[in-house]
C-alpha cells in the first residue's frame, strides 16, 4: 500500500487521535543483527551466537536488540507516511519506549503508527505518535512507545 500523503499542517492536524497506517513486514535476518552488534560495540551473545543461544535461552534462537528495532523506525515511518511541502524533518526524540517481547532471527515485524498529539512551535510542528512494532504470528507487540519528530514546512 502506498504511504499516506500529509500535504500540510491541516491534514496532519485531522490525524490527531487516528492511526497514520501501517508498514509492510520486514524480516530480522542474522546478518543485521550482526552488523547492528558491530555498530553498536554490542556483541553479547543472545544476539550472535546462535548455537549458544539456541541451547542456552528460552527464545530457541538469537534475538534481535531492541535499540535495532527502534532504529528501524525512521524506515518504516516511510513506508506509512509522505510528508510533502516540508523543508526538514528532524528526529526530536523517543518517549515511554516498553520492550514486550522479543524478536527472534527471521521473524517478521512492522510498525503501526497512530498520531497522539500535534503542537504548532510558531511554525516547526512537534509531532508525537505512538508506535508500535507488531512481530507476524504473536499477540504482543515487540514494542510500543513515542516517537516525536519536529516538521519545518515550507511557508
Amino acid at each position: 500500500m502506498p504511504p499516506r500523503v500529509i500535504n500540510n499542517l491541516a491534514e496532519f492536524e485531522s490525524l490527531v487521535g487516528h492511526e497514520i497506517g501501517v508498514s509492510e513486514y520486514l524480516t530480522i535476518t542474522q546478518d543485521q543483527i550482526n552488523n547492528f552488534a558491530d555498530a553498536t560495540l554490542d556483541h553479547q551473545w543472545i544476539h550472535v551466537d546462535p548455537e549458544r543461544a539456541k541451547k542456552e535461552t528460552p527464545f530457541g534462537t538469537t534475538i534481535a536488540h531492541g535499540y535495532l528495532l527502534i532504529s528501524l523506525l525512521p524506515y518504516f515511518w516511510e513506508m506509512i507516511a509522505d510528508v510533502r511541502n516540508v523543508r526538514m524533518m528532524v528526529n526530536y526524540g523517543i518517549e515511554d519506549f516498553r520492550f514486550q517481547e522479543p524478536v527472534g532471527v527471521n521473524s517478521q515485524v512492522r510498525v503501526r503508527v497512530f498520531l497522539d498529539s500535534l503542537v504548532n512551535l510558531r511554525g516547526i510542528i512537534k509531532t508525537r505518535m505512538k508506535a508500535v512494532l507488531e512481530i507476524k504470528g504473536k499477540r504482543k507487540p515487540a514494542f510500543t512507545g513515542f516517537i516525536v519528530f519536529l516538521y519545518h514546512f515550507d511557508d
